[in-house]
């Protein structure tokens, strides 16, 4: 059965997604009316002032999506994320806006965030890379790692040093017999090398999470200043170029290795991660298997994304947002959140009914 908290995101995202059209559409045409001939600049100014006025437009009912999205927030994510433990994996170059918003969601919907890991550019230097190995294997005492690239040996001690093992509390042996792995000395040997940042103790965030969400930083990497733009810094390469910049690859094996350890594993970004060359764009041409989604830094798209992590946690996985690739702007309802949102509807029928 579709419940209400279904239709009522589907036409934010209706929404946001007619805003960033027309938005995008006029940007692009922006673009491409000449500058060169004062004569032909004059002729097309009424097309040029018909564009910003409906560019003004889309920004104006983006921001009544989300609007009318934060006031059924707690309608729509109601329940949704209880008893959830979520721990987030942060790229250089994440949006802090982006962080706290889908943080600030996942509480409302009942969840915790459980453990906040920075990844540094030291991390996605590619000239790490038999550092890191050679880190991983030395912290893996208790546990295997799967074969493949440093970051997939990194992505999978990571991974079982922030989640619980399966059907037992933090600190308890898993069906993988992992007795004897120290997670908190995992994630504190990887912050002493400088690979991470972690916020408050190892041992806090050791064995805690059950699922986890990997940011994907504001601008793809090789079009700014983060890691991996040069070809000193990390071997990067502009996506233009044709070639993957290598934080890209070492952020995608890290995301896959986290998946492979945890099934609940969502990739969040804004608008421009699905750019060509952005993080969420790349993940989905490589078919990682985990959920991404690329409307995260507004109220609309926090939304979608919280509701992403949910549907992770019940075993789902899809591609949201409003770019080409995506599945829906949101995950369809479960049928526990559709029984749980009829219920709710029928107590507050009950309340007004005399």
């Amino acid at each position: 059965m579709i419940d209400f908290r279904f239709h009522l995101v589907s036409v934010i995202a209706v929404f946001l997604a007619l805003a960033v059209g027309i938005a995008l559409g006029g940007a692009l045409l922006h673009r491409a009316l000449p500058s060169s001939q004062a004569g032909a600049a004059e002729q097309s100014r009424p097309g040029t002032e018909r564009l910003r006025a409906e560019k003004d437009a889309a920004v104006r009912l983006g921001a009544g999506g989300d609007a009318l999205a934060d006031a059924y927030a707690d309608r729509i994510l109601s329940d949704r994320l209880d008893g959830v433990a979520v721990a987030v994996v942060e790229a250089p170059g994440a949006d802090r806006r982006m962080r706290e918003g889908l943080a600030a969601r996942i509480r409302q919907a009942g969840g915790t965030v459980a453990a906040r890991l920075r990844l540094t550019d030291t991390y996605l230097d590619p000239g790490e890379d038999a550092f890191v190995r050679e880190l991983a294997d030395q912290l893996a005492t208790g546990t295997g790692l799967p074969r493949g690239s440093a970051h997939d040996r990194a992505g999978a001690l990571l991974g079982r040093a922030l989640l619980r093992p399966a059907g037992e509390g933090p600190g308890g042996e898993d069906a993988d017999g992992d007795a004897g792995f120290d997670a908190a000395a995992a994630l504190a040997g990887f912050a002493e090398a400088g690979m991470l940042g972690l916020d408050g103790e190892p041992a806090d965030a050791a064995g805690a999470a059950d699922a986890v969400v990997v940011l994907a930083p504001a601008e793809p990497f090789g079009t700014g200043t983060e890691a991996g733009t040069g070809t000193e810094a990390g071997g990067g390469t502009p996506p233009s170029g044709g070639a993957e910049p290598a934080p890209a690859r070492i952020m995608l094996d890290t995301a896959g290795a986290l998946h492979a350890v945890a099934d609940a594993t969502v990739l969040v970004g804004g608008p421009s991660s699905a750019r060509p060359g952005g993080l969420v764009h790349r993940a989905r041409a490589a078919g990682g298997g985990y959920s991404t989604v690329d409307a995260a830094g507004g109220d609309a798209g926090d939304i979608a994304a919280a509701l992403a992590v949910a549907h992770a946690a019940e075993g789902g996985s899809g591609a949201y947002g409003v770019a080409e690739g995506a599945d829906a702007f949101l995950p369809a309802p479960s049928s526990d959140a559709s029984a749980g949102a009829d219920a709710a509807d029928s107590a507050d029928e009950e309340q007004r009914e005399p």
